[in-house]
């Protein structure tokens, strides 16, 4: 049995009332993607009461901070390995031109309209407010200590981290 400071490493089953004292046992796996998915509804529910996506959001960030206009393709691309599916992003390029929030150049490259930045700087102020209610009693220190931790063992599995 392996030893992480000084403590037994066993996994122990999930328990979303382990003490932490038991923490040291509990499944990574289980807690990260209880996190991702509270965290993720949280957002999508405060997105949802003013009829926006967060694919939607996501599309609007990426075309405002590309170097150069970029194109459908580009968009989708990038972000479909975070969507729930290989055409949702295609299909969210077409609600922002539906909604008016996206233009095309000649060359059919994609640019944010006056109203899609007001949307966009708008979810912008909606995320930050939701950023803080998730941070609440968390110091930026503990922040990038726990995502340190979560990249570790990102490289670890993925077998760039320690052998």
């Amino acid at each position: 049995m392996r030893q992480l400071t000084g403590l037994a490493t066993d996994q122990a089953p999930a328990d979303p009332v382990a003490t932490d004292d038991m923490l040291t046992t509990q499944p990574v796996g289980y807690w990260s993607g209880l996190a991702h998915e509270a965290v993720t509804r949280h957002l999508r529910d405060a997105m949802a009461r003013i009829d926006v996506t967060q694919p939607q959001y996501w599309v609007l960030n990426h075309v405002n901070g590309a170097a150069a206009a970029p194109s459908r393709e580009e968009v989708a691309g990038q972000l479909t390995p975070l969507a729930d599916g290989q055409h949702e992003i295609a299909r969210v390029v077409d609600q922002l031109l539906h909604r008016g929030w996206l233009g095309t150049d000649a060359e059919q490259r994609l640019h944010l309209t006056d109203a899609g930045e007001a949307a966009r700087a708008q979810l912008r102020e909606l995320v930050t407010e939701l950023r803080a209610v998730v941070h609440q009693g968390i110091s930026d220190e503990e922040y990038v200590a726990a995502l340190k931790v979560l990249r570790t063992m990102i490289a670890n599995v993925e077998g760039s981290g320690p052998s």
